[in-house]
C-alpha cells in the first residue's frame, strides 16, 4: 500500500502513561494479556479493533481517540482528495489484517460515537480468517466490487449498492470475494 500508514500502539502507550496507569492494570481492565499490551504499545502487533475496543474502554477513552489529534467539537468535513492516508489497525505479522485499508471521515471530531471509514479492501487468495467480536454496530455499504461478510455461522455477499447493518458482539470478518478487490463505506458505533 502506497499510502502513509498511521500506527496506533505509541499513542496507546502515550495516553496510557499520561493518566499514569500500567501495563498491568491495562490487561486487567481489558482482559488482554500484558504481553499483547507490550506488543501493541510496541507496534509489534496491532490487533482488529476488538482487542483495541477493550483498550481504549480500559483506558477510558474512544476507540477513535486512537486516531485523532483535535478536539474540534463542531461540524467536520473530508474532502475527496484528503482520502490519502490511510490507518493501520495491523502491521505485517501473519495474523494481521494486511488487506484492509482504512481512511477516517471523521478524525478531527471530539466526542464521536461512530467511526466513520472509507476503506479498501484487496483481493485475499487466503481464506483462513480470524473472526473478531467488539461492543456496537457497524453498517457497511459496497461503494464497488464485491464483498463477502462471515457472521457468526453465516455467510453473506454483498455487490455493489448493497448494505449490511449488524451487531459486532457477533464474530464476523469481513473480506472480498475470490480474487475481487472491493471499496466500501463502514460506520462503526461503539458505545461509551
Amino acid at each position: 500500500m502506497s499510502n502513509t500508514h498511521s500506527v496506533v500502539g505509541t499513542k496507546i502507550k502515550g495516553l496510557r502513561e499520561s493518566k499514569n496507569i500500567t501495563i498491568e492494570e491495562v490487561a486487567q481492565r481489558s482482559g488482554l494479556s500484558t504481553d499483547q499490551i507490550i506488543s501493541v504499545e510496541n507496534d509489534e502487533h496491532l490487533p482488529s479493533l476488538g482487542p483495541l475496543i477493550k483498550i481504549a474502554r480500559a483506558l477510558g477513552v474512544r476507540l477513535g481517540t486512537f486516531l485523532d489529534d483535535n478536539d474540534d467539537l463542531g461540524p467536520v468535513i473530508c474532502r475527496a482528495e484528503k482520502h490519502n492516508s490511510s490507518i493501520s489497525f495491523s502491521n505485517d505479522t501473519a495474523d494481521a489484517r494486511k488487506h484492509m485499508e482504512y481512511f477516517s471521515l471523521a478524525k478531527q471530531k471530539a466526542g464521536r460515537h461512530m467511526e466513520p471509514f472509507i476503506i479498501n479492501i484487496q483481493a485475499s487468495e487466503s481464506k483462513d480468517f480470524k473472526l473478531s467480536a467488539h461492543e456496537g454496530e457497524e453498517f457497511i455499504y459496497v461503494l464497488s466490487g464485491e464483498l463477502e461478510i462471515d457472521y457468526g455461522k453465516e455467510k453473506y455477499t454483498l455487490k455493489e449498492g448493497d448494505s449490511i447493518y449488524y451487531d459486532s458482539i457477533v464474530e464476523h470478518h469481513v473480506h472480498g470475494v475470490a480474487d475481487k478487490d472491493a471499496k466500501i463505506l463502514a460506520l462503526v458505533y461503539i458505545p461509551f
